[in-house]
Formats: C-alpha cells, sequence, structure tokens
C-alpha cells in the first residue's frame, strides 16, 4: 500500500480533487500534470483513445515512463492500432493495453452479432467501461484528454476534479484547450497523430460508431450518428 492510500481517505481525496480544481484552473496543461505526479506518483497514468498522443507527451515530459493506459475494444480502426503502437515505439511511455473479458466472436455467440448497432450502450460497457475500471484499480488518479469545446456535454470538464462513479481522482490537464492549442502543440514537438484526423475525422473511436463530420459540427458529430447518445460512458 502506498502513502497516497494510507494517508488519504476516499473524501480526502475528493476535497484535494475539488481544491485542485480550483487552484490549478488557470495553470499550464504541463503544471497540471506536474501536481499529478507530484502527488501520485506512480498511482497516476493517463488513458489515450490514440486520437492523438497530446496528453501522453504531456505527462511524459513530467513524468518518463508514465503508464498511458489503452482500451483495445476489438473494433478499432488499423489506423487507431497503428498509432498506439508507433506511441509506444517512438515516446518515453509505458503503454498499457487492455481488453475486454469477451473476443468480438464470443461476445457475437452471446449477444448475437453487431450489437453495437442493437444497443450501443451495453456494447460500450462490455468493451469500454467493464475494462477501464479493472485497469484503473491500482491508480489513484487517471488523466483525459477531455476539452470543454469537444461538445455541450463537456463545456463543464474541470482540470481536476472527483470521478464519483471510479472514486478517483480525474485530471484533465488540456481541458481549456482549443483544437488549435491542440494544433498548434502537435506541431511545435512532432507528436504523433491518428492518420484519420486528416481524413475528415474530427473524433475517432470504434469503427463501426464513427463518421467523418459534416462542415459545421461539432467534433463529437461523428460518434454514433442519427442517436441520442454523445458518451461511450467512461466519462460520465
Amino acid at each position: 500500500m502506498t502513502a497516497v492510500q494510507e494517508e488519504r481517505t476516499t473524501d480526502e481525496l475528493k476535497a484535494l480533487a475539488e481544491q485542485a480544481g480550483r487552484d490549478l484552473e488557470d495553470a499550464s496543461a504541463l503544471e497540471i500534470l506536474q501536481w499529478a505526479v507530484d502527488t501520485f506518483g506512480g498511482r497516476f497514468c493517463v488513458t489515450s483513445s490514440m486520437e492523438d498522443a497530446v496528453v501522453a507527451h504531456l505527462a511524459s515530459r513530467a513524468m518518463p515512463g508514465v503508464d498511458v493506459v489503452f482500451l483495445d475494444t476489438g473494433y478499432h480502426f488499423e489506423e487507431t492500432i497503428g498509432t498506439r503502437d508507433a506511441v509506444e515505439a517512438v515516446m518515453d511511455v509505458n503503454v498499457i493495453t487492455l481488453t475486454p473479458r469477451q473476443t468480438v466472436a464470443e461476445q457475437d455467440a452471446e449477444y448475437g452479432p453487431k450489437l453495437h448497432d442493437r444497443d450501443p450502450d451495453l456494447c460500450c460497457r462490455l468493451r469500454k467501461v467493464e475494462p477501464l475500471e479493472r485497469g484503473l484499480e491500482g491508480y489513484v488518479a487517471w488523466a483525459t484528454g477531455l476539452r470543454r469545446d469537444e461538445s455541450p456535454t463537456r463545456a463543464n470538464t474541470p482540470v481536476v476534479g472527483w470521478d464519483d462513479k471510479r472514486r478517483k481522482v480525474k485530471v484533465s490537464p488540456i481541458a481549456r484547450w482549443t483544437q488549435d492549442d491542440v494544433d498548434a502543440y502537435v506541431a511545435e514537438h512532432g507528436v504523433l497523430t491518428n492518420p484519420l484526423l486528416m481524413d475528415g475525422y474530427a473524433s475517432v473511436g470504434c469503427a463501426p460508431c464513427t463518421r467523418r463530420v459534416l462542415e459545421g459540427e461539432d467534433a463529437r458529430a461523428g460518434r454514433w450518428a442519427g442517436r441520442a447518445k454523445t458518451e461511450c460512458g467512461l466519462h460520465g
């Protein structure tokens, strides 16, 4: 058991997260991540969908060799898997790939084929939410690439907050960034990005549930298009 767990109860961690969210609202992304590394050490990780490696790159500057957790749902585009492999090869990070309990074939056998078309919420729970909850068990805090400008559902994302569902500190260091900020960071540091971002995709998820966006649509409009669903369940 680490000092973090011994010294802080769940209530204390929640209070710490909420205070940090206020104190770090105007801090840079790197300062926010440095706070997380200084506070949680090896019990802190980054999650990445491999849409780009911006947060992973930032975190590696604060903590070389930082754990970067990736969910391999079995439905990813080849480009997404290629981005993960490239990040693992060239960046100073430790990529950890999580997989669902069932393969796609096993899920099809139990629930029928194309569950993502018939019950996307259940498919996301089986292939994203449950694997992430297992994968985060050893951590006290985790970082995401959520940005307030991505969609209305993310407009109030704190830079540091409390993940009540998982009882962990949730860090969103680029919450205040715009797409222009992301593009500038990628250009300045030569950060790897998913090739699909150059092919009309503004947000990259599982292949069956992701399409290119149309002019004027928000970045998440290509996810679960034609449905009321806007989030996979990882962030709400």
